[in-house]
């Protein structure tokens, strides 16, 4: 990798730039691209451009101009050093699995990267080094890949995402969080090291000690920095085992305090080095029978028992705290004495813990079990409205009472609602990721299928929800931002903004990549000021 000086320019040019950009955005590419190499890798034929036009929101359609299939990562720096340097650049965003929920991989009249089209025919884009206990992987791969390639070494990654067929480079841009968080931090917070593609074409291998600004500004950056083309992944022992732990709750107050002892665990405790994964979620009495994510752990006896329960207490929904723990055959007899132990601590409704026994990896895939029910039926194709939070451990009640009970409190479910808390001191406050400035707070991942008969009575539920927190003056952030003013932005990103605007302008001088999130777009705006 070469270790290129960076341009600097003045706010001034930095916006005349875009501007250019901007301006010279049209449905045709420039001819000579097509005389290079890379040339042939673009493909604008129906099929591509409706391949990419929408993601899995299903919430909007954007066609680009073409879609960019590249076989390595210098075609990605050849492509991205075309449009800079060319008189009148062109707009380009990576894909990954098209996860994202409000178009932000979309580029229209730009062109679209393939970036899983880098993994076809090639078996070395997932390297895994046991002696140094880290694996290399490209950004185009996917989560369950990584799983699958380290298990086989009895090793693991430390933080992974609740689903797992979602790319490397993904949710690295983003943060990705699951029931890992709270002990080892967001996957943001597990690299050591990442080779970028800069929005100049330039090829940067970056870290914790060189190349620092960029190492930080990439991970969880929305990919306004840079394209992940490799990431360097610790990796930790793994056990084969798990024992999977769902404990019933009905009130608020014993499901937060309860879920706060347990991040709390100290490290020293023997608890600590059993305990793999630790989440909570809201249990809608409408949706409890019928729901896969219920009918696939809960017998359908003891579903009706919980339903029952929900009207004995005259309540709209339960809450239920998972638990995973390693459960190999060596270690078994002194989990479940743990085990017991625990369970007497905590405050869950008597006669309600549910117990599985399944394979460590079994178990973080098992939300693709959930998506191949939901293809079998077309659900998974639908419009998905979601809205993933960060609210503070000093505002849980309010918003539990204001909008779980509230504004969605009469609702069917119609997907999960998580509600689990981090640790702020797992975070690097370096990196670009948003998080509240507390030492405990929640995620909140309001995770809903919608219909066309639904979809604009959810979108306005959103809305609500954020005027809602605006309005009590709850300091939320949102997780996987989406926002439409400069403003919006700007208070997202809070102290950081300044600082993050320097390192695009140094790192994507023409703003090039990803437009779709439309946060440096609003510079153009004749009021803004330095």
């Amino acid at each position: 990798m070469a270790y290129l000086p960076m341009p600097r320019l003045s706010t001034m040019s930095f916006i005349s730039l875009i501007i250019t950009t901007l301006l010279t955005s049209t449905l045709s590419l420039p001819e000579e691209l097509f005389s290079l190499e890379i040339g042939t890798k673009i493909r604008s034929d129906k099929q591509s451009l409706m391949s990419v036009a929408s993601d899995f929101g299903n919430l909007t359609k954007s066609i680009p101009a073409a879609v960019f299939y590249p076989s390595s990562s210098q075609d990605i720096a050849d492509l991205i050093h075309f449009s800079y340097t060319h008189s009148t650049p062109f707009f380009i965003s990576p894909r990954g699995h098209g996860h994202s929920i409000n178009g932000q991989a979309s580029i229209p009249d730009g062109v679209v990267i393939h970036m899983e089209s880098l993994a076809q025919g090639r078996a070395d884009q997932i390297n895994v080094s046991v002696a140094n206990r880290y694996m290399d992987v490209g950004g185009e791969q996917l989560w369950i890949d990584v799983l699958n390639a380290a298990h086989k070494h009895g090793l693991g990654a430390n933080s992974w995402t609740d689903y797992l067929h979602l790319t490397v480079g993904g949710t690295l841009s983003v943060g990705g969080i699951s029931g890992q968080t709270f002990q080892h931090g967001p996957q943001i917070s597990n690299v050591l090291e990442l080779d970028v593609i800069t929005g100049t074409g330039q090829q940067v291998t970056c870290s914790k000690s060189h190349n620092q600004d960029l190492f930080n500004a990439v991970l969880g950056g929305l990919g306004q920095f840079g394209i992940i083309t490799r990431a360097r992944v610790p990796l930790s022992p793994t056990p084969e085992k798990v024992k999977w732990i769902r404990l019933i709750y009905t009130n608020i107050v014993a499901f937060t305090r309860d879920q706060e002892r347990l991040i709390s665990v100290d490290e020293n405790e023997r608890l600590f080095g059993f305990m793999k994964y630790l989440e909570g979620s809201l249990l809608m009495e409408q949706g409890l029978i019928g729901s896969w994510r219920s009918s696939s752990f809960f017998p359908k006896n003891d579903m009706e028992r919980m339903a029952q329960l929900t009207a004995k207490h005259r309540l709209t929904a339960l809450y239920y705290l998972e638990v995973v723990v390693a459960y190999d055959e060596d270690i078994a007899a002194e989990v479940d004495q743990e085990l017991e132990l625990l369970l007497d601590d905590l405050s869950f409704v008597p006669g309600f813990v549910f117990t599985r026994e399944v394979t460590y990896v079994e178990f973080l895939d098992r939300v693709h079990d959930g998506e191949l029910k939901l293809r079998k039926t077309g659900q998974w194709q639908v419009p998905h409205p979601w809205l993933n939070l960060f609210v503070p451990k000093s505002r849980i009640l309010d918003f539990d009472a204001g909008v779980l009970k509230g504004i969605l409190g009469s609702d069917k479910a119609e997907g999960p609602i998580l509600i689990y808390p981090m640790n702020k001191k797992k975070w690097n406050s370096e990196m670009s990721a948003i998080i509240p400035d507390e030492e405990v707070f929640y995620t909140i991942g309001i995770l809903r299928s919608a219909t066309n008969d639904n979809l604009e009575k959810m979108l306005e539920q959103n809305k609500m929800i954020l005027e809602f927190c605006t309005m009590e003056g709850i300091p939320f952030k949102q997780y996987m931002p989406h926002y439409t003013t400069k403003e919006g932005w700007m208070e997202h990103f809070g102290p950081k903004w300044d600082k993050l605007l320097e390192l695009k302008m140094r790192y994507d001088p023409k703003g090039i990549l990803s437009p779709a999130q439309k946060i440096y777009t609003f510079l153009l705006e004749d009021d803004y000021i330095i």
